[in-house]
Order: C-alpha cells, then sequence, then structure tokens
C-alpha cells in the first residue's frame, strides 16, 4: 500500500497546449495543483470567476465579524461551494481567511461597517435579510420556504447575531436541534442554512451540479 498524501491535481499538459483565452499558460507548463474542479483546470483565476459569474445562486451569505472568529472563512468556503452570489463582511474588515482555504478568491466579497448598512444595501437590490438565531420566535427552517432572493446573516461563534443585527433582520429562523447542546457550530449552522437554499431552489439537474 502507498504511504503519504495522495497527489493533488494534475501535472503539465501532456501534447499540444488547448487553444483558448481562458487557459493560463504557466499552469499548462508546471501542472495544476489548485483545489478546483475539474472543469477548471488550466483555467486563470479571472477565468474561473467570470464562468462562475454566469451562474451564481440568488443568495447571499452575511457574517458578522466583532471578533477574530475561524468560523468566518469555513463559512466562506461553503460559500463558494454552493455559489453564493455575494459574501459580506460586517464590522471589522479584516477576517481570519485561514478557513477559506483561498475559496475568497472566487467569490464576490463585500464589506460593511453596521447591520443597517447591509440591510441597506441589499433592500436597494430587493433581497430579504434572514438572520440565524435560535432564540425566541424564530420560524423553523425545517417548515419555511426561503424566498429566493435573501440574504443569510450569521453570528460569531459563541454570542451569536448582536442586538443591532437582530434589529435590521426582515426575520429570523433557527435550526432545529434535538440534543443537550443550546447551539451548533456556526459553520454548521451555516452550511445547513445554504443547503436548505439549494435543495428549494437551485436546478439539480443541470450539467453544473458537481457531484464529484
Amino acid at each position: 500500500m502507498p504511504h503519504g498524501p495522495a497527489e493533488v491535481g494534475v501535472g503539465p499538459w501532456v501534447g499540444a497546449w488547448p487553444e483558448g483565452e481562458q487557459y493560463d499558460e504557466r499552469l499548462l507548463a508546471e501542472g495544476d495543483r489548485r483545489n478546483v474542479v475539474d472543469r477548471y483546470r488550466y483555467w486563470t483565476l479571472e477565468a474561473i470567476v467570470a464562468d462562475l459569474d454566469t451562474r451564481r445562486h440568488d443568495f447571499h451569505v452575511a457574517i458578522e465579524n466583532w471578533q477574530h472568529d475561524f468560523n468566518i472563512g469555513t463559512i466562506v468556503r461553503t460559500a463558494n461551494a454552493f455559489l453564493a452570489r455575494e459574501v459580506h463582511i460586517v464590522g471589522r474588515r479584516r477576517w481570519n481567511r485561514r478557513g477559506a482555504m483561498v475559496t475568497d478568491r472566487y467569490q464576490h466579497i463585500r464589506h460593511h461597517e453596521t447591520p443597517e448598512d447591509l440591510a441597506g444595501y441589499l433592500h436597494d437590490q430587493g433581497v430579504v435579510l434572514l438572520g440565524v438565531d435560535n432564540l425566541p420566535g424564530s420560524r423553523s427552517i425545517e417548515a419555511m420556504e426561503l424566498p429566493r432572493r435573501c440574504a443569510l446573516l450569521f453570528g460569531q461563534e459563541g454570542p451569536g447575531l448582536s442586538e443591532q443585527a437582530r434589529e435590521a433582520c426582515d426575520g429570523t429562523f433557527s435550526i432545529a436541534q434535538f440534543g443537550s447542546t443550546r447551539s451548533i457550530n456556526a459553520s454548521a449552522a451555516a452550511a445547513i442554512a445554504m443547503h436548505t437554499w439549494v435543495r428549494q431552489h437551485a436546478d439539480l439537474a443541470a450539467e453544473h451540479s458537481w457531484r464529484g
């Protein structure tokens, strides 16, 4: 049995190089070791983003950033996997990118000083702002139809949504739990919420649904 990590990506292109502006000559010559699906092998970053822009989904993801939370990067990575239209960082401009695993390069990321600024930006585009919070009065995500044009706002690990964020939201929803803990991890909650939108609105039969 072989030992050590499996080789990531592909090596240099063998044979005559393909033609097209989407290809990166350095990657063709040296190999492409990035964590991208086969469709985008040897493509430039700009070409990948441009192609993603032609089919992004109608939901946005927003994260409050009041402390240096590792979950922010993980949520951005999940937003890339489910192809969110935009990712919004509310609060501090600098955020922990480690968990994003460079997927933030493929997303459009906006910064907003306050939740009110975020809500104003979204409402100008006809986007509903929904917060994820397990407080009394929150609707059950399992029993609701998410709006097609919506933004999912997540708070920090531990405190959850700030008071200002709750007031700025058009509504809040919670995720059903059955164990002893009061809440689940913020990045896990984000993945559940985004996947709920995908199940309700995405074209799962399309050829752009990657399944490994």
